[in-house]
């Protein structure tokens, strides 16, 4: 929590913290949220960004969620390939570090690794190279 607070100041963004429990259902998700964004919404705030490559359920979910909001839902990278993406954070400078990862689909031992073109090709073919799948997450680095 301590690097995300720091982005949020390095951002000069307000960061909100949504506590989940887990397992988390839809409903449960919408209510806690819903008081962010409206809370949000009052304060001028237009628009949600979010980071959705290509899940459409996923993106349907977010556009319900925030209709009659107020806010606008953003998707930047809509529609991108994710290993081209990847590539291009890659070698825009964007330094990264996997901090967790769906045990089911890769080994515990790939946490801790950067996200860096060596992790991307040492990747398994049916492994999205951005994780939209929810494969692996990461934490860019500041």
């Amino acid at each position: 929590m301590e690097a995300v607070r720091r982005h949020s100041e390095v951002l000069g963004i307000p960061l909100r913290v949504v506590p989940l429990p887990w397992p988390c259902t839809n409903e449960e998700y919408l209510r806690r949220w819903g008081s962010v964004w409206a809370e949000a919404g009052r304060e001028g705030i237009e628009a949600v960004v979010f980071g959705d490559i290509h899940l459409a359920e996923i993106r349907a979910f977010r556009e319900a969620a925030l209709a009659g909001s107020g806010l606008a839902p953003t998707f930047p990278l809509w529609g991108r390939k994710s290993d081209e993406l990847a590539h291009e954070m890659i070698a825009a400078g964007v330094r990264a570090r996997v901090t967790a990862v769906d045990e089911s689909r890769l080994a515990r031992e790939w946490i801790g690794r950067d996200f860096d073109l060596r992790f991307i090709d040492e990747l398994p073919a049916e492994i999205d190279a951005c994780g939209e799948n929810g494969e692996f997450h990461t934490l860019v680095e500041l």
